[in-house]
């Protein structure tokens, strides 16, 4: 089992409720989307998952440990073990490319190595390969600050991946993306689930992406879980309701005519100037 949630709940100290009775699971290397409106929870739900956010109920479990119940240290080399991709990543302006990807490892490095890290990069190698999967390897000296929006959240992708961790979390990880190549990078977060067997749980706007992507779709709304479904089960009718009020169904734009997901997803790191 990868994780476990049992009626969890969350309540900030404000008096709003973020999550409220969700019972959920997922076995090792599983791939689910959570869906639904703004405000459903998804971004919380991640943040429980991530061992970032206690919860205020219920019962969590990750990668076979109750993170609550560690001490500082256990709990730190669980962190180490998850991997968050941020809608916004958290970097540094000023930081390198290279250093802002080497960053993935630093739950495992002492803290000798992750201080020499930033004058003299640790694994440039490994940090070059990664950033090749989204077509970044040419800014690998880059200063972070000189990166559009949908370059920085490529950065933050390439930084899991570096990672490689045990439960990979995406928080709208493709807002930035245009439809292609947001195809392309969530395809790089797949092929990293299926390759190293990691479970990869993805919070999207665009509902035909999760479709196309993801076996499983958990659909929130109202900070609890609305269905659970494999991906061939939901219907219009489901987004529908699970959308209500919200001015439809979110989608991507549609890809060129005649071209394939697995066509543009091979070419899409391929075009200049990639934004």
């Amino acid at each position: 089992m990868s994780f476990a949630l049992h009626a969890v709940g969350v309540i900030h100290p404000n008096g709003q409720r973020a999550l409220a009775g969700v019972t959920l699971s997922a076995r090792d290397g599983e791939r689910i989307a959570v869906i639904g409106p703004s405000g459903a929870g998804k971004t919380t739900l991640l943040r429980v998952l991530g061992a970032a956010l206690r919860p205020t109920e219920g019962e969590v479990q990750a990668l076979g440990a109750r993170p609550w119940q560690l001490t500082a240290a256990a709990l730190k080399k669980l962190r180490a073990r998850i991997g968050t991709v941020h809608q916004s990543p958290p970097i540094a302006p000023r930081l390198r490319v290279v250093t802002a990807v080497l960053a993935g490892r630093l739950g495992e490095w002492s803290m000798l190595r992750a201080l020499g890290s930033l004058l003299h990069p640790s694994d440039i190698a490994g940090a070059h390969e990664a950033l090749s999967r989204l077509a970044l390897d040419d800014r690998l000296f880059e200063r972070c600050d000189r990166l559009s929006g949908g370059q920085l959240q490529r950065v933050g992708i390439a930084r899991v991946l570096y990672q490689r961790p045990a439960l990979l979390l995406a928080d709208e990880p493709v807002s930035a993306l245009d439809p292609t190549l947001a195809e392309a990078a969530i395809g790089q977060l797949v092929a990293q689930s299926e390759s190293t067997g990691a479970t990869l749980i993805a919070s999207l706007h665009a509902v035909d992406l999760a479709l196309r992507w993801f076996p499983r779709i958990v659909g929130m709304r109202g900070s609890a879980v609305m269905f659970d479904l494999p991906a061939a089960q939901v219907t219009p009718e489901m987004l529908d309701a699970l959308y209500a009020n919200e001015g439809g169904v979110a989608t991507q734009r549609p890809l060129p005519p005649g071209a394939t997901t697995a066509a543009a997803v091979e070419a899409a790191f391929q075009r200049p100037g990639c934004p």
